[in-house]
C-alpha cells in the first residue's frame, strides 16, 4: 500500500518537472527572442519619429482604415504597418510618451539577448510605464489643441481627472507624480543638489585662485626644476647609508620597506646615542605587604600652588574687557583658607591586610576565589579592586555585600561590579582613620587653576586623591539631595567659593535663597559684587518664602529679555554672544549688553514648595528646561527629591545630580536612580552623577570663619554701585489703575504707543530697544498704556495684546481724549 502511494507521489511530481520543462525557453530561443524585440524596437523608433516628420501622420490618417488597399500608398517610412503601429500607440495611445516603449522594447531584447538578471528589468518596466501615464497627461494639460502630443489616452485622462479635482488638483497630481519619479528613480534628493552646487562652487574659486596671481611671491615657487631635481636627490641611495644595519628580530610579518626609507639628505646627521626622555619616578610605598598578590596604591599627592591663576587674567587688545568698571579687583587669596590635614594620606599598613584577609576569607567560605587584590587608599575609603578566578558570577559577589560588611565590622561598604572601564570589581570600605579634604587643597590643585571650564566647580577629591572639576555651565543644573547633617550646606559654601575664586563680579552673579536665614547670610557682603536683586528690595538674600516667587518670575522675564538679545545677535548661546559683544559687533545702544552668567541657589527647596506650592513649580520648570543656553544655572538643594517635592518635568532637566547619605536605599533611588547613597559614610561623603557613571567624592570642607574671610576680601575692595539688578516682576494685579489721569503720563507716551502698535505686540523690553530706556521707566510706560486700554492685561510670559490696529486709528484714539 506505502509502495503505490509512493509510486503515485513519484508519478505527479514527475509530471509537473514535465510542465515546466516544457515551459522553459532555451538559451537559443531566448537569443533569438531578444534580437526580435531589438529590431522591433528599431521599426518603432522609424515609424514614430516618421509619423512627427512634415505632418505625415494627418496624411496617412485615411491609409489606416484602409490596410487592404494595395493601391494607397503610406508615407510613414515603414510603410502601411508602420503608419498603423504609429496611429495605434501615438495618436490612439500615449503621444510623444510612446518613445519610451523604444527604450522598454530595445532593453528588453538586449535583456534576454545576453541572459541577464530579470530583476532590474522589471524595475525599469513599472517605472518606465509610470513615467509614459504621467508625461501623456501632462501633454494631454497643456497641449489639448494637439492630440498628437498627448494622445487620446492622455487627453482623456486628463479630463476624467479635471471633472474630479479640476485643473489645479490635476496640475498638483502631475507634480506629485514627478517628484515620486524623480525620488525613487533618478534617486535624487536635496543633499545631491546642495553636493552638486558646492561642488560647482569649489570649482569655480579653485580656477579662479589659480588665475589670480600670488602677491610677492619669489620666482623660486615657480621653478618647477629646481624641486625635481631635490626630489631625485633625495630618492639616490647614499652609499654611506650602506654601511648601517637595522637589527632585526625574526617575525612573521612582512616589512614595509617603504616606511624604512630614510627621510634624512646625510648619514652623519643620524644621532646613534639617542637622548632617553628621564621618566618620573613612581611614588616608592614606605611599606610592602608580603603577600605579592596584594597590591597597595597611594595616590600621588597634589602640589598647592600658592597664587590664584585667575588674578592673572589680562584682557586683550582691542576688546570689550567687562571687568574694566572693576579693573583693580583683586581675587581672594589661597591663604584665606585653611589648612586642616598637614601630612597628607596615610597609609595604615595593618588596617590594609586585615580588611584584605577578611575579604578574601568571606569570599572564600562562599567557594569564590581570587586572582589577585589591589587597594588604593582615597581619603576617607580604600577601594579594593578584585580580579575573581575564570567562571565566577558577578552577581554571586553583589549579593554578598552585607556579609563582607559584617566581616569588616564597617560602617557601610560599596560595591561596584563591575568597575566601568576596568576588568575588575571595586568594595569600597571606609577608613578607620578617615583624612578630612580641605577647601584649600583642592582651590589650590592645578586641576582647579588651570581648567579652561566657564563656570569650574571644585567638589572636592576622589577615591584616589584626584581633585574632581566638573563645570557647571554643561551640567547645566545641579540637584543636591542627602538626611539632614550629611554635608550639603558644606557642598553650597563649597561650590559658591569655587565661584568666587575663578570667576570676576562681572562675570558671574548670584541669586541666593535661603530659607534657614542662617546658610548663607555671609554673602551679604559681596552684595555690591556678586549677588542680584530685584528692585527695591533691601536684602540680597532672599528668606521670606513669599519673594521668591516674584524673583523666579523676574528671572523668567530676564531669560525671555536675554533670548531677544540672542535672537536680534543671531547667535545660539550666551558664549557666542558675549564673545561677539567683546568683538565689538554688536551696539550696545540697540539694548546690547555683556551678559554676566546668574546662578540660583536655593536650599531646602522642600520647604519652598511647601509654603509656595505651584507658584514656584511652574517658573522652575521653565528655568530648567530654557535657561541654560542664556547662562541662568540652578542648584537646587533639598532633603529628598520626592515626586511631590521636584515633579518628573523638573527632574528630567537635572541631569547632573549629588547625593548625599540617605537612611534608605529608596531615598538613594529617588536621588540617583539607582542605591549606593545609602551606603555613604556621612560627613562630606557624596555620589556625583551626570547620567553616566557614579562617581564618588569626598566633599572638601570648608568652615563658616574661611567663608566669612573670603566675603570680607571681597567686601573691602570697591564694589558697584548697587547689585545686579534683575528685570521687575509685574503682576497680574499691577498696573490697572495707574495713571489714569492724563497730565501724569510720561513724556515719551505717544512714541511709546506709535512703537506697540506698529509692533502690534506690547512688551516692555521692546520698549528698552527702541527708545533706549531702563526697565522701570519701560515698566511704567506698559502699565500707562494699559490703563488707557491701547495694550491688554498682563498675560504671564506672553506679549500683551494691543487693542488699536494701526496709527489711523491711534490718532484717532487721542483725538477724542484732547476732545
Amino acid at each position: 500500500m506505502a509502495k503505490n502511494k509512493k509510486e503515485t507521489v513519484d508519478k505527479k511530481n514527475d509530471k509537473q518537472e514535465g510542465n515546466k520543462r516544457s515551459f522553459k525557453i532555451s538559451k537559443q530561443q531566448k537569443f533569438v527572442l531578444g534580437c526580435l524585440l531589438v529590431l522591433f524596437s528599431i521599426a518603432l523608433l522609424v515609424a514614430f519619429i516618421s509619423f512627427y516628420v512634415n505632418g505625415q501622420w494627418q496624411n496617412d490618417q485615411s491609409i489606416v482604415n484602409q490596410l487592404g488597399d494595395r493601391s494607397e500608398v503610406a508615407e510613414n517610412w515603414l510603410g502601411k504597418f508602420g503608419a498603423y503601429l504609429a496611429d495605434l500607440i501615438i495618436y490612439r495611445g500615449f503621444g510623444l510618451a510612446s518613445f519610451i516603449f523604444v527604450r522598454l522594447f530595445f532593453l528588453t531584447g538586449m535583456f534576454l539577448a545576453l541572459e541577464l538578471s530579470t530583476q532590474k528589468l522589471k524595475n525599469t518596466w513599472f517605472w518606465d510605464i509610470f513615467a509614459i501615464i504621467i508625461v501623456s497627461v501632462l501633454f494631454g494639460f497643456f497641449a489639448t489643441s494637439a492630440p498628437e502630443l498627448g494622445g487620446t489616452i492622455g487627453y482623456e485622462l486628463n479630463l476624467f481627472l479635471q471633472d474630479y479635482i479640476g485643473k489645479t488638483g490635476t496640475l498638483l497630481t502631475l507634480l506629485f507624480g514627478l517628484i515620486v519619479y524623480l525620488i525613487f528613480k533618478i534617486k535624487l534628493s536635496p543633499e545631491k543638489i546642495q553636493s552638486y552646487f558646492d561642488s560647482t562652487k569649489k570649482e569655480f574659486k579653485s580656477e579662479f585662485d589659480t588665475l589670480k596671481p600670488a602677491a610677492n611671491q619669489p620666482e623660486s615657487a615657480y621653478n618647477l626644476e629646481e624641486f625635481a631635481v631635490v626630489e631625485e636627490k633625495q630618492e639616490e641611495e647614499d652609499p654611506e647609508l650602506d654601511n648601517i644595519h637595522i637589527k632585526t628580530v625574526d617575525t612573521q610579518f612582512e616589512l614595509n620597506k617603504e616606511a624604512l626609507k630614510p627621510t634624512i639628505s646625510h648619514a652623519s646627521e643620524i644621532e646613534l646615542n639617542p637622548v632617553l626622555k628621564p621618566i618620573a619616578p613612581k611614588q616608592e610605598l614606605p611599606l610592602v605587604s608580603p603577600d605579592e598578590a596584594f597590591v597597595i596604591e597611594k595616590a600621588e599627592e597634589e602640589d598647592i600652588l600658592e597664587e590664584n591663576l585667575a588674578s592673572r587674567l589680562v584682557a586683550d587688545f582691542g576688546l570689550f574687557d567687562p571687568t574694566l568698571d572693576l579693573s583693580n579687583y583683586k581675587f581672594p587669596t589661597i591663604d584665606l583658607l585653611k589648612e586642616y590635614s598637614t601630612g597628607g594620606i596615610t597609609i595604615n599598613q595593618e588596617e590594609l591586610e586585615e580588611n584584605k584577609n577578611r575579604i578574601v576569607d568571606t569570599l572564600r567560605n562562599y567557594k569564590i576565589e581570587i586572582a589577585q587584590i589591589k587597594a588604593t587608599v582615597g581619603p576617607s575609603v580604600t577601594l579594593y579592586e578584585i580580579v575573581p578566578e575564570a567562571g565566577i558570577r558577578i552577581s554571586k559577589i553583589k549579593s554578598l555585600e552585607d556579609d563582607i560588611a559584617l566581616s569588616l565590622s564597617a560602617l557601610g561598604i560599596r560595591i561596584i561590579a563591575p568597575i566601568p572601564g576596568k576588568g575588575t570589581i571595586g568594595i569600597e570600605v571606609p577608613n578607620k582613620n578617615p583624612t578630612m579634604v580641605s577647601m584649600k587643597s583642592v582651590i589650590g590643585a592645578a586641576k582647579f587653576q588651570e581648567a579652561e571650564m566657564e563656570l569650574p566647580i571644585a567638589l572636592g577629591k576622589t577615591i584616589s586623591n584626584e581633585t574632581f572639576v566638573v563645570d557647571l555651565a554643561k551640567m547645566p543644573h545641579l540637584l543636591m539631595a542627602g538626611a539632614t547633617g550629611q554635608g550639603k550646606s558644606v557642598g553650597l559654601n563649597a561650590v559658591l567659593t569655587s565661584l568666587l575664586y575663578k570667576k570676576h563680579p562681572a562675570e558671574v552673579k548670584f541669586v541666593l535663597v535661603d530659607p534657614k536665614k542662617v546658610e548663607l547670610t555671609l554673602f551679604n557682603k559681596i552684595e555690591r559684587h556678586y549677588l542680584a536683586k530685584l528692585p527695591d528690595t533691601e536684602d540680597a538674600i532672599i528668606t521670606d518664602n513669599a519673594k521668591v516667587v516674584n524673583t523666579l518670575n523676574s528671572l523668567c522675564v530676564e531669560m525671555d529679555n536675554r533670548y531677544s538679545l540672542l535672537k536680534d545677535a543671531m547667535v545660539r548661546n550666551i558664549k557666542e554672544y558675549n564673545e561677539k559683544f567683546k568683538s565689538r559687533k554688536l551696539n550696545p545702544e540697540a539694548g546690547h549688553r555683556f551678559l554676566p552668567y546668574i546662578v540660583l541657589v536655593v536650599d531646602e527647596f522642600a520647604d519652598l514648595i511647601m509654603t509656595a506650592g505651584k507658584e514656584v513649580e511652574v517658573p522652575i520648570a521653565r528655568l530648567a528646561q530654557l535657561a541654560r543656553a542664556i547662562g541662568i544655572h540652578l542648584i537646587i538643594a533639598t532633603q529628598r527629591p520626592s515626586v511631590n517635592v521636584i515633579t518628573g518635568l523638573i527632574k528630567a532637566n537635572f541631569p547632573a545630580r549629588i547625593a548625599f547619605r540617605v537612611t534608605s536605599k529608596i531615598d538613594s533611588r529617588t536621588i540617583l536612580d539607582t542605591q549606593g547613597a545609602d551606603q555613604l559614610i556621612g560627613r562630606g561623603d557624596l555620589l556625583y552623577t551626570n547620567g553616566n557613571d557614579v562617581i564618588r567624592v569626598q566633599c572638601a570642607f570648608i568652615d563658616t570663619p574661611e567663608v566669612e574671610k573670603i566675603t570680607d576680601f571681597i567686601g573691602g575692595q570697591k564694589a558697584y554701585a548697587t547689585a545686579y539688578l534683575l528685570p521687575e516682576f509685574v503682576g497680574e494685579e499691577s498696573g490697572i489703575n495707574l495713571d489714569i489721569d492724563i497730565s501724569e503720563r510720561d513724556t515719551l507716551f505717544r512714541e511709546a504707543a506709535e512703537i506697540i502698535v506698529n509692533a502690534q505686540q506690547g512688551s516692555a523690553s521692546l520698549l528698552q530697544r527702541k527708545l533706549k530706556l531702563g526697565y522701570n521707566r519701560a515698566g511704567r510706560l506698559i502699565d500707562q498704556l494699559e490703563a488707557a486700554g491701547i495694550v491688554g492685561p498682563f498675560e504671564g510670559s506672553k506679549a500683551r495684546s494691543v487693542n488699536i490696529l494701526d496709527l489711523n486709528a491711534l490718532d484717532q484714539f487721542f483725538n477724542n481724549e484732547q476732545n
